[in-house]
């Protein structure tokens, strides 16, 4: 048997193999020192901490969205929507779900409701409509010129602020139909006033005693929930000639359904009476009186009206 001989390249090889395993076990030796030395030196997890720091993320995050909702400070034109309303606002949440749809305080909310209720978060589920009542408010009768008085008072206090440009009249029954930006963009890019108005022929509703300060050629007849361009709120809340003729002469006929003394006849030819209703001509018959027709239109609000 030959003796086995030795090389020169197998002793390297074997010398190369241990050399990276010690080079190996040295880099684990340091790993692992690194992590021992970076779990010492952190602090000690503290759960009272952590739920501090939790609860103050959460308010910063409940801030944050309260900003995010609340609208911007004013700077553009505004819509004053102006509400007529016996005092609850009963679809406040399908309008809190249309205002949160502006994000650049593009509009203006204005209530008219019965003297003394106020709109907090006991009487409203909407912050849109916080105090948001007019605090002159008056007793609204309905077929009676308290009625178009109330109209004024929300005017009066709209014009107040320079950037309201329209004026929208809604009652607590009225729903958007459209969303913010559309309902905005169009009554912005109209020049004219959306008023529902036709000349009333039929008997019954103008009283002659009216004439000549309100001529029957202009007896105009329409829905009171219109849009009106700044000119024309201005007309209507510097009125001093319409109203007091419709404050004398145009009333609501005394049936029995509306007498509040039960014990007292019907008046005698009470058939006779002008069963005017004032909010839905007062309006129509102002601008015929005194606008340029062609600075108002057709009416932008629907109407259904139930029979039960």
């Amino acid at each position: 048997m030959k003796p086995r001989r030795f090389g020169y390249g197998y002793g390297y090889g074997r010398g190369r193999r241990a050399a990276a395993l010690l080079l190996l076990l040295l880099c684990l030796c340091l790993s692992s020192l690194f992590l021992l030395l970076l779990h010492g030196s952190s602090a000690p997890l503290d759960p009272a901490a952590d739920e501090k720091a939790a609860a103050a993320g959460a308010r910063v995050a409940e801030a944050q969205a309260e900003v995010e909702e609340a609208p911007l400070p004013p700077g553009n034109s505004k819509v004053a929507f102006l509400f007529i309303a016996r005092n609850r606002l009963p679809l406040e949440l399908v309008w809190d779900a249309f205002f949160r749809g502006d994000k650049e305080g593009r509009f203006s909310i204005l209530v008219h409701s019965r003297p003394g209720f106020v709109l907090t978060r006991a009487t409203t589920r909407s912050r849109f409509f916080y105090n948001r009542q007019v605090n002159d408010s008056i007793q609204v009768d309905w077929g009676e010129a308290s009625m178009i008085t109330a109209e004024r008072i929300l005017l009066s206090h709209a014009l107040k602020d320079p950037l309201n440009d329209r004026f929208v009249f809604v009652s607590d029954s009225c729903v958007p139909l459209y969303n913010f930006s559309y309902t905005y963009d169009y009554i912005m890019s109209s020049s004219t006033s959306f008023v529902d108005s036709f000349a009333d022929t039929k008997a019954g509703r103008y009283n002659p005693r009216m004439d000549p300060v309100i001529p029957v050629e202009n007896w105009r007849k329409g829905s009171q929930w219109a849009v009106l361009i700044k000119k024309h709120a201005e007309v209507v809340v510097d009125d001093e000639v319409v109203l007091p003729e419709f404050q004398k002469h145009c009333r609501r006929r005394p049936l029995p359904e509306f007498w509040r003394d039960w014990d007292r006849p019907i008046p005698a030819e009470a058939w006779k009476a002008h069963n005017c209703i004032p909010d839905e001509h007062y309006v129509q018959t102002l601008l015929a009186l005194f606008c340029n027709a062609a600075k108002w239109s057709r009416r932008r609000t629907y109407t259904a009206i139930s029979n039960t």
